[in-house]
């Protein structure tokens, strides 16, 4: 689904992320963990050029990404951020069908249906005439996954989707991620839930200081663990 080869990315003089390979295949959902700093949201950030590599390719589908086709290709990857950003001044179905008409020039009613169902999907149907204002945090996520969702894409990236969340709203996020696995949703996932990695991931990546130290099964990953590095950061996880 996703192939991305030699990514590097530089800010600012800090060698953010260093020629990083990564796969994600089709029905896979693939989770990476690290600590802050380590170059896991830069890497996410690059796979759909919300940030542009200074070096390597990513490819979907097949398909290299360019400046011409970059439009199409983020239509099969939709993101879900830290933050939500939901509009503000929109309600919760027009948050949802804002995109699918304008970018994908669906009919409003077709959209709005969908919506909805969408909605049922992530628990808040009864949510459709709400602003953003009017929902805890973890309502919002919510919200922003029936909107990823409503474009229909073949993998969604997750960067951190319950790091803004009061710790009672992580589990009703993560509950719908959980769903959306087990329907068969490609999902590349940035964490800090261990837990959600270890119980929902096909695969786990563990980032440090900008490249891929140790990857494997969740049960390789969490229970036999190989580096230092690793065993270390596991260690200060379970200690928090």
């Amino acid at each position: 689904m996703i192939k991305a080869t030699g990514i590097h990315k530089h800010f600012n003089g800090l060698h953010a992320v260093k020629g990083v390979d990564i796969t994600v295949e089709d029905g896979e959902v693939l989770c990476i963990i690290g600590p802050s700093g380590s170059g896991k949201s830069t890497l996410l950030r690059c796979l759909n050029m919300l940030e542009m590599p200074d070096e390597g390719t990513v490819e979907v589908d097949g398909q290299t990404v360019t400046s011409e086709n970059l439009q199409q290709m983020r239509t099969k990857m939709a993101m879900v951020f830290q933050n939500f950003n939901l509009f503000s001044h929109l309600t919760v179905l027009d948050n949802i069908t804002i995109a699918p008409v304008h970018v994908k020039g669906q009919e409003k009613g077709a959209a709005e249906e969908k919506a909805r169902d969408l909605l049922k999907l992530v628990g808040l149907e009864e949510k459709a005439g709400a602003y953003p204002r009017n929902l805890s945090g973890g309502q919002k996520q919510r919200v922003a996954i029936a909107r990823a969702l409503a474009m229909d894409p073949e993998i969604i990236l997750f960067d951190e989707p319950t790091s803004a969340l009061d710790p009672e709203m992580v589990g009703e996020v993560l509950d719908v991620m959980k769903k959306l696995a087990e329907e068969g949703m490609t999902m590349l996932v940035v964490t800090h839930e261990m837990g959600f990695a270890k119980e929902v991931a096909d695969r786990v990546l563990f980032m440090d200081n900008g490249v891929i130290v140790e990857e494997g099964t969740p049960q390789e990953i969490f229970d036999n663990p190989k580096s230092d590095r690793l065993i270390s950061f596991l260690s200060s996880m379970l200690r928090a």
